[in-house]
């Protein structure tokens, strides 16, 4: 130890004029040495907790207000159809649309414009009923149904009902045409195809070429009936020829009903073939040259246009989805097999 009384130790004792901080080098601080550091970080990892709480909260918030407004759009499209947009009190010209094929599922069914048709005849302001038809036909029945309905609400209402043909009306279309009082048509419209046809494939020859055994087992000596990997016997061939004509008599039988004695019938008439607006006028198939404008213009003397066509809305269509691809299975081999149209 050095003696502070030693005049040898003064050399080592710091000068009154120099700071006694020189005799130490300065250490920067390091957050590791920086008094509270550990409380910072905690309340820092805390907060970025919190905040991301905060919006994940608001995300599930944001989610489920999304899905409620979504279900209670679905809830109140699913109670209202589309209807007639203005105000159905004054007199005006009722239109129903028939377009596309007409079939069960489609916006052509007998569903549907059964439906467009009642509300049509009930309405008190529609002084006419104009089905306006773009259809290549469809299925006999759902036509047949649509034909049968109209008659009975002519009868009933007794308000006119006028068919208006724009592109095409043939088949399952002209099917529904005929129950209208008069055709309207242009002169380039495609009118007719008073047949029916049932179409599939066969097979038979191709799979013996390739080696290929049909392995079909039935209960009933017809269940297999029409089945494409097996051949047709002529018994089979002359049962589906006669339903086929029995179809196409009652067609006939509905048109003549419809036409009475404005039809010109030749041996063509219901052979299938069809025919453009200018011949059906002149083949009676048709009345004149009209369109909608004009026909509720001259003809109905209601120029104000109302559209009572039901089309489906977005929940229908979702439920119509949703059982699809519960039945998908079912439905896939029933579309397999040949239809009548």
């Amino acid at each position: 130890m050095t003696d502070p009384l030693d005049p040898s130790a003064e050399s080592v004792l710091p000068q009154p004029d120099q700071p006694r901080a020189a005799t130490t080098k300065a250490m920067p601080e390091t957050p590791a040495s920086a008094p509270g550091w550990e409380r910072a970080a905690l309340e820092k990892l805390a907060f970025a907790s919190l905040h991301e709480q905060r919006l994940a909260r608001r995300w599930r918030t944001f989610v489920r207000l999304a899905w409620l407004g979504f279900l209670i759009v679905v809830a109140w499209v699913a109670l209202s159809r589309s209807g007639p947009s203005k105000d159905v009190s004054a007199p005006h010209t009722a239109v129903v649309e028939i377009k596309g094929e007409i079939a069960s599922d489609t916006e052509a069914s007998a569903d549907l414009l059964v439906a467009a048709l009642r509300s049509a005849f009930e309405d008190e302001g529609a002084l006419a009923v104009v089905m306006l038809i773009n259809s290549p036909g469809g299925s006999p029945v759902q036509a047949g149904i649509i034909n049968d309905e109209i008659r009975r609400l002519k009868a009933k209402h007794g308000k006119p009902v006028y068919a208006v043909v724009e592109e095409t009306c043939a088949s399952a279309a002209y099917y529904i045409a005929v129950a209208a009082d008069r055709i309207f048509v242009d002169k380039a419209s495609i009118v007719g195809s008073i047949g029916v046809l049932m179409d599939g494939f066969g097979f038979t020859g191709l799979m013996e070429k390739l080696g290929v055994e049909r392995r079909l087992m039935t209960a009933g000596e017809n269940k297999g009936f029409l089945d494409p990997f097996s051949p047709q016997t002529e018994r089979q061939r002359v049962y589906a020829q006669s339903m086929l004509n029995q179809i196409h008599k009652q067609f006939i039988d509905v048109v003549k009903a419809g036409r009475g004695d404005r039809l010109k019938e030749t041996s063509e008439t219901f052979s299938g073939l069809f025919w453009s607006g200018q011949q059906a006028v002149q083949l009676g198939l048709a009345d004149q040259f009209g369109s909608l404008d004009y026909v509720a213009r001259e003809v109905v003397k209601a120029e104000d246009l109302i559209d009572y066509t039901r089309r489906d809305n977005v929940a229908e269509r979702l439920v119509k989805r949703f059982g699809a691809a519960l039945g998908e299975g079912s439905v896939r081999a029933i579309r397999s097999s040949p239809l009548i149209r």
